[in-house]
């Protein structure tokens, strides 16, 4: 039962995925640049609109929408050379990632684990959202790779450098070398509605630059993929549900209105099979917007923090969970059930309570965590937030100042970031008794090893014991942190896998 309600009952401190605010705009299609500073990570001048119903004006709108996204819509190649004994985040996403050599599920795995060097383990989709190189996908189409290929919708192949990745949104920013390029504006995301005709374009099943059309069927899904499957720590779900046709491989790939702008990054499917059963999930494009912009100018996503423990009041059957285990009365309905707070909570000290029920952020009407998630998506930490919420029957309002995990009211850059920041991981001291049971002089246990880290590089996940650092032994954490901290350079790690192999492996310091 303790293991059932811990998954049903996530007591999640809300994240905030928020991005720089850029000057300017350049129009790919249909208008010209001119020479100053332009930025690119910009939303589209027009809104999301609604196709007409009249069937010429329909097939009008899909073709214009059709010309203007295919060119920038790319098949991103995933190349592994290390074979994997443990299910990787791939394999996670298995129901709506590529599949090169064909086969089921179970037969993908099999085979991408014996891949040659010089065949990928896996494909996806991306979008170029500026002239220069810059293209958005999933974190999940990217994951684990050593090498990532881009084929351009002319066939023109590329060598991509992995700029950054949020597993908490499932996206990650690739960069190739080149000038020119065809991209896609972004559209405002807030502003598209529940029936409006919308396309899916991508390569799925490893059939390039293919466009299916459909509606938004709904908006603000949270369908647990994120926490659950994936890498992240504090996941952020809302999103853009639709019934365009998705499959395997379209990953990463457009969702437009049409008028051809990005209004989200196609990520999930539900389904029995793994194929397409009438249900396929976006990232909103204001969200990616945010994610991709901090990534280009700070290095790392900028996450503020309500921190507030929480229970969604949409989700009946977390509810009666809480009220079995906790002995309480709490009703269903709309809104988000304050439980706690987390350390350094601003919420706590605005003076929001236990039990308080969150009902709007500023303008944004909150039914559930899905809506409490994506509302502070576009803030920073030390952003000012407006909380309305229900206490005993009476509203009352408060603002917010968020932060960051560490409390922290200011932006940070990579140097900025803890040496186990940098290398992403954290580590564990082991006991003598295992040093003595498997003759060790030294050693920690790896934990929290983030996906697209420089110690998942280099195949290390958690539970690995590191036993040295630069040729030095290592027994805590602080250990790590003294022998690369403002070290530059080359680092030599000596490592020990499940299995008890000893592998000395290496990578350049952050």
């Amino acid at each position: 039962m303790k293991s059932t309600l811990k998954k049903l009952l996530p007591f999640a401190v809300v994240g905030v995925i928020s991005g720089a605010t850029t000057v300017g705009a350049i129009q790919y299609f249909g208008h010209g640049s001119n020479s100053g500073d332009q930025s690119y990570f910009t939303t589209s001048a027009p809104t999301a609109t609604f196709a007409g119903m009249n069937t010429g004006a329909t097939g009008d709108d899909f073709v214009k929408a059709a010309k203007t996204t295919v060119p920038a819509v790319v098949t991103i190649k995933n190349y592994q050379s290390r074979t994997s004994n443990r299910a990787s985040e791939q394999d996670l996403f298995d129901y709506f990632f590529g599949d090169p050599f064909g086969g089921g599920r179970g037969q993908q795995r099999q085979k991408q684990q014996q891949a040659p060097d010089n065949m990928p383990s896996g494909m996806g989709s991306g979008v170029i959202i500026s002239p220069d190189g810059y293209i958005i996908s999933n974190n999940h189409v990217v994951a684990g790779a050593n090498k990532l290929e881009v084929v351009l919708s002319n066939k023109k192949s590329y060598i991509a450098t992995l700029v950054g990745t949020d597993p908490n949104t499932d996206i990650s920013l690739l960069k190739i070398e080149e000038k020119g390029l065809p991209y896609l504006n972004f559209a405002n995301s807030d502003n598209i509605e529940v029936g409006q005709w919308v396309l899916a374009v991508g390569n799925p099943l490893g059939l390039n630059s293919t466009v299916t059309a459909g509606i938004v069927s709904a908006k603000g899904r949270g369908i647990g993929i994120l926490g659950g499957q994936g890498k992240a720590t504090n996941p952020i779900e809302s999103f853009i549900q639709t019934d365009a046709a998705i499959n395997p491989g379209n990953s990463g790939g457009a969702l437009v209105n049409t008028n051809g702008d990005l209004i989200g990054i196609n990520s999930a499917i539900q389904s029995t099979t793994g194929y397409y059963q009438g249900y396929g999930f976006a990232v909103p494009s204001n969200l990616a917007r945010k994610i991709v912009e901090d990534i280009k100018k700070f290095g790392i996503v900028q996450r503020g923090f309500l921190g507030v423990q929480s229970l969604d009041l949409s989700n009946d059957q977390q509810v009666a969970m809480y009220n079995q285990k906790f002995k309480t009365n709490i009703k269903s309905g709309s809104g988000v059930y304050v439980t706690g707070f987390g350390d350094n909570s601003g919420a706590e000290d605005a003076g929001l309570k236990k039990g308080d029920i969150i009902t709007k952020i500023d303008n944004y009407d909150i039914s559930d965590f899905a809506d409490l998630s994506m509302s502070i998506g576009s803030k920073r930490p030390g952003d000012k937030v407006q909380v309305f919420y229900s206490r005993n029957g009476k509203e009352g309002s408060t603002t917010v100042t968020l932060r960051d995990q560490k409390g922290g009211t200011s932006t940070r850059t990579k140097a900025d970031l803890s040496v186990t920041e940098k290398i992403g991981a954290e580590f564990e001291p082991l006991s003598e008794r295992f040093k003595t049971d498997y003759g060790l002089t030294s050693g920690v246990t790896t934990k929290n090893v983030a996906e697209g880290s420089e110690m998942a590089k280099i195949g290390i996940v958690d539970n690995y014991i590191i036993v040295e650092i630069n040729g030095k032994p290592v027994n805590s954490q602080k250990d790590i942190e003294r022998i690369l901290d403002k070290y530059q350079g080359n680092v030599q790690v000596k490592f020990v896998d499940e299995y008890g192999r000893i592998y000395t492996k290496g990578f350049k310091m952050p």
